[in-house]
């Protein structure tokens, strides 16, 4: 039997259909905004990046990214013969802000917290340390042997620590104080075989421990307090670092630029060079976003130990007994201290917590009040 829909009925079954199609329309349109509020507000753009990117991940992306470097700097310092370290880091600010301004054109990029969260002085300060800390870096590299840098990086442990119990009066466990102790003395020992040195490649090394602690520091408390995003911090402070490393090159790097050979060759491993020093600024502030300052200088000092034991087990180097037991050392010493990271507080409030609970709960549950920005903490 056949029923037959008058012109009425198929009138009323197309504007069903169109006012559901509409309604649905509706709904992709208010998730696509919301979706997009989201990452637009500083907040929401805060709360993506610690739903995406927790500790583990950001630090195995920094540490991934950093032992690519390495070699990528090695072919710009060896096989093209590049040897500028100063204009070198300019280049790679220079890329990184380009490819930034690339995610703003585009609304990618995520927005900055309101100019009365964060003074200016403090963003300033940050360029002009991460233009220190990199540019010493790589001068320090270019003179002093890997062994003595990584003699130099040890002392930015106790710098760190001592830098923010002065600042914020934030204290280290006395458990974490002796595995960040085994950590040290076991690079040490590690790197006690390779310890030559230039007398001015020493003092830039030396120059270098102060600006990379408070730049690690910064960087860790202006996400973890401030809502800022580590691309959004990243493009706030390139400028500043770019103008700094400008008026930095012709003191420290050596005249002969303008006669170097920019063949097509040597340009594409430098760009390749910038390209991983964007990805390691990048996933530097990530892990400095979700661990510490600290923490972070550990991941450093265990990526030094695994290309030492890598090279060793891999390609059949000799560092010595002596170095492979100081890298296996500190690789227990590392192990202890990111258990105790690790390992749950009560009546505590962890770093990526603390930026959205409100001042007043903060207060309490830290034991203290807030007549200050940060209040006492011991980790």
């Amino acid at each position: 039997m056949f029923s037959f829909l008058t012109r009425k009925d198929v009138r009323k079954i197309l504007k069903r259909k169109d006012s559901d199609a509409g309604e649905k329309g509706r709904a992709l349109e208010e998730l696509r905004a919301s979706l997009f509020n989201e990452f637009r507000s500083s907040e929401g753009a805060k709360r993506q990046q610690q739903r995406i990117c927790g500790p583990i991940t950001a630090l195995s992306f920094n540490f991934l990214v950093a032992v690519g470097i390495i070699f990528m700097n090695k072919m710009v310092l060896q096989t093209v013969k590049f040897k500028f370290p100063i204009l070198l880091t300019l280049i790679h600010y220079l890329v990184s802000w380009f490819l930034m301004a690339v995610l703003k054109a585009f609304s990618i990029l995520p927005s900055s917290p309101s100019s009365k969260s964060t003074r200016m002085s403090t963003l300033f300060t940050l360029g002009f340390v991460m233009s220190l800390s990199t540019g010493f870096a790589n001068v320090s590299l270019k003179y002093n042997s890997i062994g003595f840098y990584q003699m130099a990086k040890i002392a930015v442990t106790p710098s760190i620590v001592l830098a923010e119990f002065v600042l914020y009066r934030k204290k280290v466990s006395l458990s974490k104080a002796i595995a960040l102790t085994v950590v040290s003395i076991g690079v040490a020992v590690a790197t006690v075989t390779d310890l030559q040195f230039h007398f001015f490649g020493a003092c830039v090394a030396l120059a270098w421990i102060v600006p990379s602690a408070v730049n690690k520091i910064l960087w860790s408390r202006l996400q973890q307090q401030e809502n800022w995003t580590a691309l959004s911090l990243m493009w706030k402070t390139t400028p500043i670092t770019l103008i700094f490393l400008a008026a930095m090159m012709p003191c420290l790097d050596p005249p002969g630029v303008l006669s170097f050979d920019w063949n097509f060759g040597n340009t594409l491993v430098i760009f390749g060079s910038a390209i991983l020093g964007f990805l390691l600024q990048w996933s530097g502030a990530l892990a400095l976003g979700a661990t510490s300052a600290i923490s972070h200088v550990v991941l450093g000092q265990f990526k030094t130990c695994v290309i030492l034991l890598g090279n060793y087990y891999l390609f059949g180097s000799n560092p010595g007994a002596i170095s492979i037991f100081g890298a296996f050392t500190a690789i227990a010493g590392m192990s202890v201290y990111t258990y105790l990271n690790m390992r749950p507080q009560p009546n505590k409030v962890t770093p990526w917590q603390a930026s959205t609970l409100p001042k007043s709960k903060l207060g309490k549950e830290n034991g203290g009040t807030h007549d200050e920005h940060y209040g006492a903490e011991s980790v």
